[in-house]
Parts: structure tokens; sequence; C-alpha cells
């Protein structure tokens, strides 16, 4: 699960996708294979934050926020066009994985 609290400060857009270790995308029943902030349906919290779940199997309850993944090894990549000086300077950093449970 990675934490949210704001998006990433851009000007032009951002993505989250996971990769395969040979860089390919990963082939899943969703066909889902990004979330930014194109995605259209990401649920937010109460106070505006937002979880996305990444993992295997569906997460009950969360499916507006799962971005699948193989049940293996992968790569993340946080991409963000025309980002705005915080992330240039390193001040905004991206939030966290958290690992749930490990395979």
């Amino acid at each position: 699960v990675i934490h949210f609290t704001q998006e990433p400060p851009v000007d032009g857009f951002w993505s989250l996708t996971p990769y395969n270790m040979q860089w390919g995308l990963i082939e899943n029943p969703i066909q889902r294979y990004s979330i930014g902030d194109r995605t259209e349906g990401i649920v937010h919290n109460a106070d505006g934050s937002f979880d996305i779940y990444i993992q295997h199997a569906e997460p009950y309850g969360n499916s507006a926020n799962w971005l699948p993944v193989n049940n293996g090894p992968f790569m993340l990549v946080l991409r963000t066009y025309n980002p705005q000086q915080s992330i240039i300077d390193g001040t905004w950093q991206p939030p966290a994985v958290y690992v749930a449970e490990t395979i």
C-alpha cells in the first residue's frame, strides 16, 4: 500500500507503473497498467488523501484503487511530468511503500 497525503506536485501529470523484472508491463485481469491523476474512479479518503493497493489479488472493498502486480518480484516507477520545484529540489518525497505481508 502507498498512502498519498496529496497528489505529487506537478504542473503536468503523474503516474505510478509497476513493471516485471524485464521492464515489461504486468498482465492483469482488469487491464490496469498504471494509476495516476488521469485514472478515473480513484477513491479518496475523507481528508483528501488516497491509498493505492499494489498487490496480486484484488483487495476486498478497494478495487477502485487497485494496481495489480504479479505474484513475484516487480519494480515501481513514479513518473512526474513537469514537476514543481519541490520535486526537483527534493523537499517533496514520494511516500514509502507499506508492505502488509511478504510472499
